[in-house]
């Protein structure tokens, strides 16, 4: 079992340089607490995602952290040139010494791609040959390339990654049925969905590689709100307090535009409607310990990303709830 870190890096209501550096600092505690990578979302106008530019942050990250690795979860190709991200990936593992994860996916909010003058009709075509350019360019020293949307002849391709032919691909994945890609093309996943929703997509997805004689190399897992205290009833203070404000984050586009998201439904008023969907714990050491090992259980996931930073958290909070999961959970999956 591997433990992951999942970030909105969303909006905390302090001054945002602050945000910032405070969260570069639990960076360093990741790295410091044996986290295996930490995966970062990437949004655009809306304060359920201040690192617009994942990149620019990770960037940092690279200079901060040792043996963490890291990525986006996701890059939405279809809001980069081809070009400009291969160039980036291939930066931010050579400064990382082969640290980067590559997440990737063609963004689920309609706003967002409105905002970037994209037609959401046609970006999922454009995912898909995106993702073709980047895979091809990240391994080749001459990229042509004929599409729809991209063209390309002869571009010499300067920059290369540390990992060949590219870092380790990840892909969000919500219903069975988009399992059989991932599966079938050694791409680690993610779920955020309830535990009992997350069983078929991991069983679905672990039949396909066995049918094609794959290895049991790849990670497929969940993220969870998690707050660790050295009580409960002080763990689910903090929760109750932090998470509407993730929550009003999360829906602040959609009701701007008199919408609610696809998933709302995944999200309800209070912390304590979220845990009983068996998405959310904040309690003892041994209170998360026990959660964690029901939802292994339950999943089958080898891989646990926890949301340990969210809403209005403080950086002393997040700093003491990452020590207590590092020192008193953790250890027990390994």
């Amino acid at each position: 079992m591997k433990f992951g870190v999942f970030d909105h890096l969303d909006d905390a209501g302090v001054p945002l340089g602050e945000h910032f550096a405070n969260r570069l600092k639990l960076a360093e505690a990741y790295d410091r607490s044996g986290f295996h990578a930490y995966h970062l979302a990437e949004h655009h106008g809306t304060p359920i995602g201040t690192a617009a530019s994942p990149s620019v942050f990770l960037a940092a990250l690279t200079q901060r952290t040792s043996k963490l690795r890291f990525g986006p979860m996701v890059y939405l190709l279809p809001f980069y040139h081809p070009l400009r991200l291969i160039e980036e990936v291939c930066m931010l593992d050579q400064m990382s010494g082969g640290r980067l994860e590559l997440g990737i996916g063609r963004g689920v909010s309609p706003f967002e791609t409105a905002n970037y003058a994209l037609d959401f009709a046609q970006t999922q075509a454009m995912y898909h040959e995106a993702f073709q350019l980047l895979l091809k360019g990240l391994a080749t020293e001459e990229l042509t390339f004929e599409g729809k949307f991209y063209r390309f002849d002869k571009v010499a391709m300067i920059l290369r990654p540390v990992q060949r032919p590219h870092p380790p691909l990840w892909y969000g994945v919500s219903i069975p049925d988009n399992a059989d890609w991932p599966a079938e093309n050694d791409v680690n996943v993610i779920s955020l969905a309830p535990p009992q929703a997350v069983r078929p997509i991991f069983e679905r997805y672990l039949s396909v590689r066995k049918r094609l004689g794959k290895d049991d190399s790849t990670l497929y897992g969940g993220g969870r709100h998690v707050v660790v205290a050295h009580t409960d009833e002080a763990a689910l203070a903090i929760a109750r307090r932090v998470y509407p404000r993730w929550r009003t984050n999360f829906f602040w586009l959609f009701e701007r535009h008199g919408s609610a998201p696809r998933v709302a439904a995944l999200y309800p008023k209070t912390f304590d409607e979220l845990a009983a969907l068996g998405t959310a714990v904040a309690g003892s050491p041994q209170t998360v310990r026990d959660f964690v090992a029901a939802d292994i259980r339950t999943t089958r996931a080898n891989y646990w990303t926890p949301w340990l930073a969210f809403g209005d958290m403080t950086l002393a909070e997040a700093l003491h709830s990452v020590d207590l999961f590092a020192r008193a959970v953790m250890p027990a999956f390994k």
